[in-house]
């Protein structure tokens, strides 16, 4: 059967060009480049490129950024919309149309969906191409999503991975991006191989005094070795080697708690940490104590009754609605506005605080609570001229370009830096001219003094916590453990 060819539409960057160049020998590669230089379009010119010697391209990724695939795949090729079959939840091994070119899949979808999975592999051969976008996704090599796109797309004949952030934890990270590719590449053939020669875990004793290990990587070892064998296969690219954009402005704006904000503040700390004996802080009830105290500082407490186990919500008076709408006064009038948001309760309030000074109709959201096609219509009436869109850094965080916007607003921030990165490239990326301005709001004298500075750190403030508590633990300085939860 004649298999329809396509073109290329829109014209190569330099270091699109670079990197087609350095993977188009070998039939794995990852192209490492910074959120915006055009991974997408890059993987695109290499499918065209190999595109006689493969029937069909399989294209996983978030499953939150399928139609923006969808969109930039129209944006740079000629393929037709029947050319391209983005996975739903209607699709099934037996119904799924065999005659589309290029097929996108949810990553998450491989791992929570037999269906998916099925469907996958009835359509997937050795003569298939697969790509992983935002292939940190599948970095868990114990996740099911991991091992299935890995197992399932092993005979292909061409495998690629695309990613911003290869390596956000260290060298444990490549192991499972590198396995989907190939485990000649690091030479391993099981991650215990790759763990005995690379990693080094955390140890502490048992009850009985013996050593065990907690599954906390410590620190790797032998990365030069990694580094020499990944080379190769590898095209990296850093946004200020390749790209001329205007340069990112920041501002903080900060307030205070209520007095009642306080008193449940600290009744947080004692509840959830503070009234058990220190050796119980699992990393578990960390997080619950985090993600508490966080929602506190935007008004509201998912109580759970230590007693009862009987959750509910417990809403306060509080400042930061108010610091939102003071700082969005002070943007230019109809410049539009992307405001990130860590919680949906959070962009309930933040809708109908806007919906006070402004028309219903200037709001969009974007979240996982929406379907799909909610998501696509909302952004689409964004782009058409409401002023505002409100999104989760967990569902408009990745993949999605809105350069649209040249104001961001960070209501409530992620623990991870890396996560606070992905958000902001989504406005500063190729296209944008104007200089993007980032305004995060803050509560002081809270946990989001302690997530400001680690996000200024490129750290992790749930981590880095959770192992200075692990620290006096070991140490047995109980007395400081204490201290640290106060001081949150």
């Amino acid at each position: 059967m004649q298999r329809p060819t396509f073109s290329i539409t829109t014209d190569d960057m330099q270091h699109q060009t670079a990197a087609v160049a350095k993977l188009l020998p070998s039939r794995v590669g990852a192209l490492f480049m910074d959120m915006g230089t055009g991974k997408t379009r890059t993987a695109l010119r290499l499918a065209q490129i190999r595109q006689a010697k493969w029937h069909r391209l399989f294209w996983f990724c978030p499953c939150a950024g399928r139609e923006t695939i969808r969109s930039e795949i129209a944006k740079h090729t000629d393929l037709t919309p029947s050319q391209v079959y983005t996975f739903n939840d209607a699709t099934r091994a037996e119904t799924a149309p065999r005659s589309a070119r290029i097929y996108i899949i949810g990553s998450e979808s491989m791992g929570g969906s037999d269906r998916v999975a099925m469907a996958y592999r009835a359509l997937v051969a050795p003569d298939s191409a697969v790509t992983v976008d935002e292939s940190q996704y599948i970095k868990g090599h114990r996740a099911k999503r991991s091992q299935r796109i890995t197992r399932l797309s092993a005979e292909t004949r061409y495998r690629t991975c695309l990613t911003g952030t290869p390596y956000s934890q260290g060298a444990v990270d490549l192991y499972s991006q590198m396995n989907f590719l190939s485990p000649k590449i690091l030479g391993y053939r099981s991650f215990w191989s790759f763990a005995a020669n690379h990693l080094e875990y955390e140890m502490r004793k048992d009850a009985w005094g013996r050593k065990r290990r907690t599954g906390r990587i410590i620190r790797s070892h032998n990365e030069e070795y990694l580094a020499a064998r990944v080379a190769p296969y590898v095209y990296q690219v850093r946004k200020d080697e390749c790209l001329t954009l205007p340069e990112k402005l920041y501002e903080t704006r900060a307030c205070t708690m209520t007095g009642e904000q306080r008193e449940l503040y600290e009744r947080a700390k004692h509840e959830i940490l503070l009234r058990h004996d220190y050796d119980d802080w699992s990393p578990v009830k960390i997080f619950r104590l985090f993600t508490a105290l966080q929602t506190i500082t935007c008004g509201w407490w998912h109580r759970t009754d230590p007693d009862t186990g009987r959750r509910h919500l417990i809403e306060v008076p509080h400042h930061r609605l108010s610091l939102l709408t003071h700082t969005i006064a002070d943007i230019p009038p109809g410049e539009p506005v992307l405001i990130w948001a860590k919680y949906r309760r959070a962009i309930h309030h933040i809708r109908e605080a806007l919906a006070v000074t402004h028309d219903p109709a200037q709001i969009a959201e974007f979240h996982g609570h929406l379907t799909e096609n909610q998501r696509a219509e909302n952004i689409a009436r964004w782009r058409a001229g409401a002023r505002f869109l409100i999104a989760t850094q967990d569902t408009g965080g990745q993949v999605h370009t809105f350069n649209e916007a040249a104001y961001a607003i960070f209501y409530a921030d992620s623990f991870k830096y890396d996560k606070r990165a992905q958000a902001e490239d989504r406005n500063h990326r190729i296209g944008q001219w104007r200089p993007p301005v980032y305004v995060s709001l803050s509560c002081t004298g809270t946990i989001d003094d302690r997530i400001t500075a680690a996000i200024e750190t490129k750290g992790d403030s749930l981590a880095a916590f959770q192992r200075m508590v692990n620290l006096y633990r070991t140490q047995g300085m109980r007395s400081s453990a204490i201290a640290l939860v106060k001081g949150l």
